[in-house]
């Protein structure tokens, strides 16, 4: 997928929400460097693009879960509005740490970030956009299940036994972070 045009790349975001979110979408998306940002600093994804790679992979494997499991959702594109939109926290998280040849050698974090956070901050990006059901606001924050420390463990209960598919988020994300390590 490293290799795909940047106009391909917004050309499937489009085909995957078509006609979910709000005029200017795209524009930000490609503004705020969904395209081009790493998935992680120093895990998986540690790359530039990684994160739009990342993204259309859970994304697919929600898809994927989905067909195969028969899992009930609020609406037909939520599985790919929450897989391309969990981490979209991650667009300004990262600086790029070059050498003298402009090669992106690591990432950084970004101390200059306004909005911290991480499924929080997903989902108060995605609402700008798009009107997300309840069920897709808790699958974008809740996606990193027991990841997000012990403290957070009820309220992750919680939210998987109020909406399932928040645990086949967290699942999906975690296939693609860590067996792929994407």
């Amino acid at each position: 997928m490293a290799h795909i045009s940047l106009e391909r790349k917004k050309e499937i975001i489009k085909e995957c929400l078509q006609g979910v979110y709000k005029e200017g979408f795209l524009e930000w998306l490609e503004e705020q460097g969904y395209y081009e940002a790493p998935a992680s600093a120093t895990h998986h994804g540690a790359y530039p693009g990684a994160l739009f790679e990342h993204s259309c992979y859970v994304a697919r494997n929600l898809c994927d879960m989905t067909k195969e499991m028969h899992l009930r959702w609020g609406r037909e594109e939520s599985p790919m509005i929450v897989g391309l939109l969990h981490d979209i926290c991650k667009m300004d998280q990262y600086i790029a740490v070059k050498d003298d040849y402009g090669n992106v050698v690591a990432y950084e974090w970004n101390k200059k970030q306004l909005l911290t956070g991480h499924g929080e901050k997903s989902c108060i990006l995605a609402l700008r956009w798009i009107d997300l059901t309840d069920e897709e606001l808790m699958c974008i924050r809740y996606h990193m299940g027991a990841f997000e420390g012990e403290k957070m463990w009820e309220k992750y209960s919680d939210a998987v036994a109020k909406y399932p598919n928040v645990l086949y988020t967290h699942t999906a994300d975690m296939y693609v972070s860590q067996v792929m390590g994407i």
